[in-house]
C-alpha cells in the first residue's frame, strides 16, 4: 500500500542493515519509522534532522518504507544552540509523541520553530512555547491563570504544579514553588517580564518529568557538554 505524499522532517536516522537506514520521521499523520533503502545515495544526503521533505511511505504495518523523498524547502541551518535546541525538540517529539497519532498543528508549530531557531530568534522563549504546545497536545495541559478549582491565580499567592491536575495554592513555603506574577505573566507570553523565562523553564521541567519516565534527555547533556567546552 503507498500512501499519498505528505510533508515530513526526519528526527533521527541509524544505519540499517547492509546499505539501509532506520527513520524516525514526523509527519502531519504522527510520529512515523521506515526503512530507507540505498541510504549512501541522494536519498540519504535528503535523511537528516531539520530539511522539509515530501515523502511517500509503503506499507500497512509501524515499520514503512521510504517510496519517494524529495526536499521541499531550504534546509534549516542550525548551528551551536540551536542546533543543540533543535536536537531537544526532535528527542521529545520521540520520547513523547505516540506512533501513527496525527498532530497537524504540532507539526506545524515544530516547523515554525525550526524556521525562527535558524533566524537567530531568543531560544528560550520558542522552546518553552513548544514544550506547553507539545503537552497541551498529548492531554497534559493545564491553567496557567487559574488553579486546579478553577480559581484564579492571584498575583501575591505561591503555587505548586501537580502534574497530573494542576496549579494548587499554598501558604507554606517549599522549594520549586512559582509566584502568581510569573504564571500570569507566562499566561499572557510576556517574556519580559521579571522572572517569567526561569519560571517558564522550571514549570515546563516539572510538567515533563513524569512523562519521560527518569531518564535524561541524551540532547540536554550534550549541550550542557557543549556550554562548559572551552572554545576559540
Amino acid at each position: 500500500m503507498q500512501a499519498s505524499p505528505s510533508s515530513a522532517f526526519v528526527l533521527h536516522s541509524r544505519p540499517y542493515k547492509e546499505t539501509s537506514a532506520l527513520v524516525d520521521l514526523f509527519t502531519p499523520q504522527g510520529r512515523l519509522r521506515a526503512v530507507l533503502r540505498n541510504a549512501r545515495g541522494k536519498s540519504g544526503s535528503l535523511a537528516r534532522p531539520f530539511l522539509p521533505l515530501e515523502i511517500e511511505l509503503r506499507g500497512r504495518s509501524e515499520l514503512k518504507t521510504v517510496a519517494r523523498l524529495e526536499s521541499a524547502g531550504i534546509p534549516n541551518l542550525l548551528a551551536g544552540e540551536p542546533l543543540f535546541s533543535g536536537l531537544y525538540l526532535n528527542e521529545l517529539l520521540i520520547r513523547l509523541l505516540p506512533a501513527e497519532d496525527p498532530h497537524p498543528h504540532l507539526f506545524d508549530h515544530y516547523a515554525a520553530t525550526l524556521q525562527a531557531l535558524a533566524a537567530g530568534r531568543p531560544l528560550e522563549p520558542l522552546l518553552r512555547a513548544f514544550e506547553w504546545r507539545l503537552l497541551d497536545e498529548l492531554g497534559y495541559g493545564f491553567a496557567l491563570d487559574t488553579d486546579l478549582h478553577g480559581t484564579p491565580v492571584a498575583a501575591d499567592g505561591l503555587y505548586r504544579l501537580l502534574p497530573d491536575s494542576g496549579l494548587e495554592r499554598v501558604e507554606l513555603l517549599q522549594p520549586g514553588l512559582f509566584h502568581g506574577s510569573e504564571l500570569l505573566a507566562l499566561a499572557e507570553a510576556d517574556w519580559s517580564a521579571t522572572g517569567a523565562l526561569a519560571a517558564a523553564k522550571r514549570l515546563m521541567r516539572q510538567a515533563l518529568a513524569p512523562h519521560l519516565g527518569g531518564r535524561p534527555l541524551v540532547s540536554r547533556e550534550l549541550f550542557m557538554t557543549f556550554k562548559e567546552s572551552p572554545r576559540d
